[in-house]
């Protein structure tokens, strides 16, 4: 069975008559900030002017969350613990905000929040409130690495902060809603990749309120029995605090959580002391407590504490309704402000020593604003991981396979401070040479096959796990405690993160643009690998480069995406993002055998540019050009090199310019961006009247919206994924979407007004090639050999 509180009194009447008192002192905070905008401390009769107009905000799973954070409190000062909070009820912001006000670590960073009556009310009134901060545990709350708006995440940045950070133990709330989510259902696992020798501790409390927004949840609907079953089958040891008693569940939740410190530092101790890293079964704290607990008992017949009625505003109409407002009055006088708060309305001293000091607050945990614990990357000299080319287009190699040995170095250099990141694809994704540097995390069950090629190793630093969601959530709280590392995935299936995606992007755009006390964090790098365009032999449902679209949404101040052409180019790029800060990264680079094109040299140039002319493969000689020939992405560069080679063939003195993209929001122009970051070589690259046929990896409509507003942008005809696909050969793939090479030849004839007539007879033969393309795949299942093994000559 799971233990329940062994100790049943571990405080002292005196501990628990303080302890209650600073509880209050948090409820009181958490429900003021939601209905308060004037007489903060009730210091006369409340009345409708002190209401704010609008009530926004979340109380129901406040009062449990401060209980969590008031015993972590008392055992940071008892042992001199280094502890984070993550609140997985996220919207119960004002548990954390008002923890972190009593700490005084907020009016450190917010001086005019004062620790008197004036820095209250503005406290106060900023919560939920135009101008002021949002109703999560947004960047702007100190001691917060996870805004929670999104349920689902919690376990896993907790698990991500907790690797390679020995001394820390992560204290989760998991709200009952959340813990319904598949995210959050999946990441109960990451304790089979948690090392007790060198990470961490994660210590989650599932708080079971008992309901959502508008409904009962599944967990704390269930028999205890099958709770406690499913939890210890997770590899759990939980201990149990319930009821709604303060003092008896005070003295319960003392008992519980000291327990679980207890047995970390044992479980660590030994595996420390002994080198035996086997997986430990860690606690855990089953927390059962009303929803509003503390709050409202009824309102108008209803029952609202431990009921969905306390989820948000359980009193909604206090300016304009008198029993409403005694209501409120009655709630908020409960928890007898006059005894906690001075005659300045700070916090009484009695109650300020309960809480720990300096860094050991859990509001001002450096790791928490993990920027300030950020160490560079010691990185290799990616040139040194160079492919040779001796002319280009002449010779094939693997992208990801050069990558791999480049990263496997970087591993090799920073084996504290770098993790490689991937749903059961690394292998796949040719990447294999970073085994050399460190194997797969595994501290679930071995057997003996696993030793012929199953690369498991309890001290592995490749974090493998088949849920896209838990590796994201690992790596955002790896790189929000100052942490790097990369992550590659399936293209199609990089799709699962997009909201993740987004959730992390605004976090940045918020702390990069908006809080100067927000230090940088490393970037989050994504691999997008295994390509729409090399998917032929999975099919349709691995086809879709659409991630483009989503990152693209967000704000070029936080986001960037690379397509690199080539290996060498892939390096550099990889290079500058594992240096670059508070940005999400994405790469898109194909696994399969692929063209090279440029040398070291000439790839460093052409990306720190991010677009340019490739002279090798114009015809322009300088001169204004007849036609633009654009492309970015490795099968559409590909693709439009052969269509030059057929033009050129065929068209001896069309004039082509060659321009290939790397970074795609150099599309954008200046004027598009509210700090005119671009400069205009779009412009400049891209005649002011010419036609432009610009070959792209992703869906066609990305390139007009990102350039929308650039000249002759009505001269631009953009090929690209049509959503057209099957079990198809790579070149009847590129034709049934329009980005193979005749289909592009076409498209030069047609609008290049000269060769509309001259053309007729080589645009009939590219119709032919077309259809006898197609016609072979379907015969032979493969592309000729020409096809496949295709060169670029000069």
């Amino acid at each position: 069975m799971a233990d329940t509180t062994e100790v049943l009194a571990p405080l002292t009447s005196d501990e628990l008559r303080r302890i209650d008192a600073y509880w209050r002192a948090c409820n009181y905070l958490s429900a003021g900030m939601i209905y308060l905008r004037a007489n903060a401390l009730l210091r006369e009769p409340l009345k409708p002017e002190h209401i704010k107009n609008r009530l926004l905000g979340h109380w129901g799973s406040d009062p449990g969350q401060s209980l969590i954070w008031v015993h972590l409190n008392r055992l940071i000062k008892k042992y001199d613990l280094n502890v984070m909070y993550i609140s997985g009820p996220g919207h119960g912001a004002p548990a954390t905000l008002a923890n972190c006000y009593l700490e005084g670590h907020y009016s450190e960073i917010y001086p005019d929040k004062s620790r008197d009556e004036a820095g209250l009310l503005k406290f106060f009134r900023q919560f939920s409130f135009p101008g002021g901060i949002g109703s999560h545990c947004t960047p702007e709350t100190p001691g917060s690495i996870h805004e929670g708006g999104e349920l689902g995440y919690s376990i896993s940045h907790a698990y991500g902060a907790a690797f390679d950070n020995p001394d820390l133990i992560v204290a989760v709330a998991v709200g009952d809603g959340e813990a319904e989510t598949g995210p959050l259902a999946t990441s109960w696992h990451s304790n089979k990749f948690l090392n007790p020798i060198r990470d961490g501790a994660v210590l989650p409390v599932l708080h079971l309120n008992g309901y959502k927004i508008a409904n009962p949840t599944i967990l704390a609907r269930i028999a205890q029995q099958e709770l406690e079953a499913l939890l210890i089958g997770y590899g759990h040891k939980p201990y149990f605090v319930e009821g709604d008693d303060p003092f008896v569940m005070h003295q319960e939740m003392a008992s519980a959580l000291e327990q679980c410190i207890l047995q970390i530092r044992s479980l660590q101790q030994h595996a420390r002391s002994t080198g035996d890293a086997t997986r430990p079964c860690w606690p855990m704290i089953v927390l059962r407590s009303p929803k509003g607990w503390t709050g409202p008992k009824q309102l108008d017949g209803h029952k609202v504490e431990g009921t969905w009625r306390a989820h948000q505003v359980p009193v909604a109409d206090p300016a304009t309704n008198k029993k409403d407002l005694k209501i409120v009055e009655d709630w908020l006088r409960s928890y007898k402000p006059e005894e906690l708060f001075d005659a300045n309305g700070t916090l009484i001293p009695d109650l300020q020593e309960l809480s720990p000091s300096g860094s050991r607050r859990i509001s001002a945990n450096p790791h928490a604003n993990g920027g300030l614990l950020r160490k560079e990357l010691e990185l290799p000299d990616f040139r040194d991981y160079a492919t040779k080319v001796t002319a280009p287009g002449a010779n094939y190699a693997l992208p990801t396979d050069v990558l791999g040995h480049f990263l496997a170095e970087v591993m090799r250099r920073n084996m504290s401070s770098f993790r490689i990141f991937g749903p059961d694809e690394t292998a796949s994704n040719k990447l294999t040479a970073i085994y050399a540097a460190s194997k797969k995390t595994w501290l679930a069950e071995y057997r003996p096959e696993d030793t012929d090629g199953g690369e498991l190793d309890v001290s592995g630093r490749v974090m493998e796990m088949l849920s896209e969601h838990t590796l994201e959530g690992w790596f955002e709280g790896y790189v929000l405690t100052g942490r790097h590392g990369f992550f590659s995935s399936y293209e199609a299936f990089i799709h699962i993160i997009d909201s993740m995606f987004n959730q992390h992007a605004k976090w940045l755009e918020k702390s990069k643009k908006e809080l100067s006390w927000r230090a940088p964090v490393p970037s989050i790098n994504l691999l997008v690998t295994s390509l729409v365009w090399r998917q032929d032999h999975n099919g349709f449902t691995h086809q879709d480069p659409g991630f483009l679209d989503v990152v693209t949404n967000k704000s070029p101040d936080v986001v960037r995406i690379y397509l690199p052409p080539d290996a060498n180019c892939l390096l550099s790029v990889t290079d500058h993002c594992l240096r670059s800060r508070d940005y999400v990264n994405v790469i898109v680079a194909d696994k399969q055998e692929h063209l090279q094109y440029l040398t070291m040299e000439d790839a460093v140039t052409h990306c720190t540019k991010g677009i340019g002319i490739w002279d090798w493969a114009s015809t322009d000689n300088g001169e204004e050009p007849d036609v633009v020939m654009a492309c970015a992405g490795d099968i559409a560069t590909m693709e439009s090199l052969a269509a030059v080679a057929i033009l050129k063939e065929h068209f001896h003195d069309l004039k082509i310019r060659f321009v290939n993209v790397v970074d795609l929001f150099r599309l954008m122009p200046a004027t598009a961006h509210p700090h005119g970051l671009w400069d205009r070589d779009f412009d400049s690259l891209f005649t002011t009247n010419k036609p432009v046929i610009f070959n792209f990896h992703s869906y066609p409509s990305l390139v007009h919206k990102l350039s929308y507003r650039r000249k002759n942008h009505e001269n631009i005809h953009v090929h690209g994924y049509r959503e057209k696909g099957n079990i198809n050969t790579p070149l009847e793939l590129a034709i049934i979407n329009q980005i193979d090479r005749f289909s592009l030849a076409i498209d030069v004839i047609d609008y290049v007004p000269r060769l509309r007539t001259v053309g007729a007879h080589v645009k009939e033969w590219l119709k032919n090639q077309i259809i006898d393309s197609i016609a072979y795949a379907h015969t032979e299942g493969i592309d000729r050999e020409e096809i496949r093994n295709w060169k670029w000559t000069k």
